[in-house]
């Protein structure tokens, strides 16, 4: 929706993309481990100010449980989607995973997304490039189908909705993004981790968004179109990225009621139990409306909202310097 939907200028889009990760996630993974020892340290005040920090600091929360919704209705649409599973089944097991992951730690979390994340990332590009090898003869008949097209776009512009995705993504994992940082060993860890992830994020966007462009008539009207190129290729492969499509989405729904939780209480109590198996199960209901709609929806004015912030990072990365001295 964010990339293929636009055509031959998805190509543009993932290059402004690539520089906005580069430039704004470092900067963002530097902050933490540099504050790391500072007590009561918040990434959102540190860019934007008291005053201005603290609306994020609470809007952040409110965008990291509108995207668990999200991602939970993802769940139950790509296990309908291949296995027939009723979505309110997948939707629940997801939700109920998010919970599991909350419950054995935040440390423990991140050693797990450590071996995951780059799993997903080799597969979808393993995926990725095997469609655009066999299918690439088939980019030349991407203006056929513009119905398509436009009935995905969330905005008409193209270089509008690249920033949104970077505002977005950016500024609701920026807790996440804060406290990985501080768990760095030195700031070379910290900035290198985030430029590297960035990097490898983005190839796989490219090949699986020109993967998709080679068969836009099917993949534009599919709610899990990388699951349907898997699954192309092999039933047997399709099989295997279903589960690591459902990783994925397990990895970031778990940082992000992680991230919606330690604002309001911290972990390890009892209360925080309550509130985070709370959080989980009102995820779960919403998240039984239509994932194509939510996301359609939800995630272009969270990224209007999240633009701000993302400025006010770029300011403090490049004009102001001596705040991010230890």
């Amino acid at each position: 929706q964010f990339f293929t939907s636009y055509g031959y200028y998805s190509f543009i889009m993932i290059a402004i993309n690539l520089v906005g990760f580069l430039l704004i996630g470092p900067a963002i993974m530097e902050a933490g481990f540099l504050h790391r020892n500072e007590e009561g340290w918040i990434q959102t005040e540190h860019f934007c100010g008291r005053k201005l920090g603290t609306f994020y600091t609470w809007f952040i929360s409110l965008s990291m449980f509108t995207g668990m919704v999200i991602l939970i209705s993802g769940a139950g649409a790509t296990l309908h989607e291949y296995y027939g599973v009723h979505h309110y089944v997948g939707a629940l097991a997801l939700a109920a995973a998010a919970f599991a992951a909350y419950v054995i730690g935040f440390q423990r979390f991140v050693k797990l997304a450590a071996v995951i994340g780059p799993a997903i990332i080799a597969f979808t590009i393993l995926v990725g490039l095997i469609t655009v090898l066999r299918d690439f003869g088939s980019l030349d008949t991407v203006n056929d189908f513009p119905e398509v097209m436009a009935a995905r776009q969330p905005t008409r512009f193209w270089g509008l909705t690249a920033i949104l995705y970077i505002s977005y993504n950016l500024t609701g994992g920026s807790m996440y993004y804060a406290a990985v940082g501080a768990s760095a060993s030195t700031r070379k860890e910290a900035v290198t981790g985030a430029s590297l992830g960035a990097a490898a994020v983005m190839v796989a966007i490219l090949l699986m968004n020109t993967a998709m462009l080679t068969d836009l008539g099917n993949t534009g009207v599919v709610d899990i179109p990388t699951l349907f190129l898997a699954k192309k290729i092999s039933f047997a492969l399709g099989a295997v990225f279903s589960v690591t499509l459902i990783c994925g989405i397990f990895c970031t729904c778990s940082a992000m009621l992680w991230t919606v939780s330690e604002r309001f209480v911290r972990q390890g109590s009892r209360a925080s139990l309550v509130f985070a198996g709370s959080l989980a199960l009102f995820s779960f209901l919403l998240g039984l409306l239509p994932f194509t709609d939510l996301v359609s929806i939800i995630y272009p004015y969270l990224g209007y909202l999240d633009l701000i912030f993302i400025c006010c990072v770029l300011w403090t990365r490049f004009f102001r310097k001596d705040s991010l001295r230890v």
